[in-house]
């Protein structure tokens, strides 16, 4: 052996041997990598072939295809609408924006409506009152075993049964109940109420970064400063002094019997009544449940500490057991909103015109059937994702941090 080959030094500087990959079918990231490929190759196989399928009937049976048709006159008449619509001058494309806010518009006043409703019931669920106790049970226990469209159908169906117009029930002659739905006085909007949403937007922030500083002055100190007051200015007095500054400019229509109908004010149609109504009190039954699991899942001692230092049982539910159980109800409470965000697609079935019976309409007069299915679509999916964002970012938030 010569002397060049025996250094060791030459010998660390030699490059290793490649080692050889041997693919073989025991190896289980083989394996994964195989079927991996092949699942993805069937998905985009079958997808192609329903693709070239559809454009190949289309095709035969000269059915275009594409969006244009958002741009052309709509002629659609719609009864409920939170911008200007015109059916002889307003397109498609409006129509559709009308019902996906006249959907936003049950899903969001639903969402607060049956929160609220169901941490009542909920509460009253555990109630030390044996008739409390019962009677929500009973509501649950009824309402959530009725399938929601026949609870539908049964709102509408009383309301329609309502006097008319002319015997409605009014309470004060401000507010009418009928059959054609609750006339309300409306406020007059005037260009001033858009700089006192502005006031109350710039308040809001600066009331979130209180909060956020507050916060940050307790976890630091163990003292947490009262926010409270400068957040009352901020959010009511500033809005305020914005509307006085502008000349406080206040009107209200109200609602006056003119034939065989009222005229001005507000409306709240039978449809609309009927379906906020049934979503309401049907996904309530399903949030009292959530509540009351969460709270009983919240250690008795919780309960037994506080009432010991001389809380009551009011202050322990707000103070202690709420903000605990809060982190167990937030993951199912979400589920129950996304339902009620689908299940505004029933509307339908009485009448009224979301993003479901539009798009019907509009699918049935231009023939796109695929787009307008597409359009339903992305619409819930885009409010589920939100939905989803939303309460995903809020439970984060609430979580608890090990240190």
């Amino acid at each position: 052996m010569s002397q060049a080959s025996a250094d060791p030094r030459l010998i660390a500087a030699r490059p290793a041997p490649r080692r050889r990959v041997r693919l073989s079918w025991s190896d289980p990231s083989f394996r994964a990598l195989v079927w991996q490929v092949v699942i993805v190759g069937a998905v985009v196989a079958i997808g192609w072939y329903f693709i070239s399928n559809t454009a190949q009937n289309l095709a035969a049976r000269h059915i275009a295809t594409g969006f244009g048709f958002l741009g052309r006159v709509a002629g659609i008449p719609v009864g409920e609408a939170l911008l200007a619509y015109d059916p002889s001058v307003s397109t498609y494309g409006r129509a559709l924006l009308i019902g996906v806010l006249n959907t936003l518009q049950v899903s969001v006043i639903g969402v607060v409506l049956a929160t609220i409703l169901g941490t009542v019931i909920g509460i009253g669920r555990l109630s030390r009152n044996w008739l409390l106790a019962r009677l929500t049970a009973f509501y649950v226990e009824t309402l959530r075993d009725i399938p929601l469209l026949l609870q539908l159908l049964f709102w509408y169906t009383l309301l329609q049964q309502l006097p008319g117009p002319k015997q409605a029930w009014h309470l004060g002659h401000l507010v009418f109940l009928s059959n054609r739905g609750i006339r309300l006085p409306e406020l007059v909007w005037q260009p001033a109420y858009g700089w006192m949403l502005a006031a109350f937007g710039v308040g809001l922030a600066g009331t979130l970064l209180l909060l956020g500083r507050a916060r940050r002055r307790q976890e630091v100190t163990g003292v947490r400063p009262a926010v409270w007051p400068v957040a009352l200015a901020l959010l009511i007095g500033l809005p305020v002094a914005v509307w006085a500054v502008l000349g406080a400019p206040f009107a209200v229509e109200l609602p006056v019997l003119r034939g065989f109908n009222f005229q001005g004010g507000g409306t709240l149609s039978p449809e609309f009544f009927a379906l906020l109504t049934g979503l309401v009190t049907y996904t309530a039954s399903y949030i009292a449940e959530i509540v009351r699991s969460g709270i009983q899942a919240v250690p008795r001692g919780q309960w037994e500490a506080a009432e010991a230092v001389g809380l009551g049982s009011a202050q322990v539910l707000r103070r202690i057991v709420l903000p605990q159980a809060l982190r167990i109800i937030i993951p199912p409470m979400t589920s129950q909103y996304l339902n009620l965000t689908k299940n505004s697609s029933l509307a339908v079935a009485i009448g009224f015109q979301d993003i479901v019976s539009i798009a019907n309409t509009t699918l049935n007069q231009t023939g796109q059937a695929i787009e307008g299915i597409a359009i339903i679509m992305a619409v819930y999916l885009t409010i589920s994702l939100s939905i989803s964002l939303l309460m995903n970012w809020y439970n984060a938030r609430i979580a608890l941090v090990e240190r």
